[in-house]
């Protein structure tokens, strides 16, 4: 049996948080996101040198639908706690606008709800308890106050192509 704590990041990944999402009902191929880079390098100017900043970089994206992303989580190697990675999955959360927010280092999952503002925000889950997409949808609708009628908006295809290719933001 393998130490866990002599594990990459993507072993975690893999042999952990992986299972664990297909256990909770997700499609890996339709619903999961790995490795999402979600800003280009920024480039700074200052006085007479010009350098780029790092890309940001989420290790999953989860998406209830097409161009729906419900949650996001950073992973982390088992060397770490699992709020070693609360801070920057917060990060990308926001500037995502990312309802649920995870943490995980393959023992478990730390959750934080950026829809309360009060309660249990933050949970630590295990691997056996990640939620189901539905779940975290009717979270989502809950929390948000989310009439039928905004429902059937919400639910509406944002884009569809038969070739399913994703339209190119120029």
């Amino acid at each position: 049996m393998t130490n866990k704590k002599s594990l990459s990041e993507r072993d975690i990944c893999t042999k952990y948080i992986n299972p664990a999402l297909q256990n909770a009902g997700w499609d890996i191929g339709k619903q999961v996101r790995e490795e999402v880079t979600f800003t280009d390098w920024k480039i700074v100017a200052k006085w007479k040198k010009v350098y780029r900043l790092n890309k940001k970089r989420a290790d999953y994206i989860l998406y209830y639908k097409n161009n729906f992303p419900i949650a996001v989580i950073e992973a982390k190697d088992n060397n770490h706690s699992l709020w070693d990675g609360m801070q920057q999955a917060l990060e990308y959360g926001e500037i995502l606008d990312i309802p649920f927010v995870y943490s995980s280092n393959g023992d478990g999952f730390l959750e934080h709800d950026r829809l309360k503002d009060d309660g249990e925000i933050e949970k630590e889950i295990s691997l056996n308890d990640f939620p189901s997409p539905e779940n975290l949808y009717q979270r989502y609708l809950q929390e948000k106050w989310i009439t039928q009628e905004e429902k059937k908006i919400i639910e509406e295809p944002y884009y569809l192509d038969s070739t399913w290719k994703s339209p190119r933001y120029y």
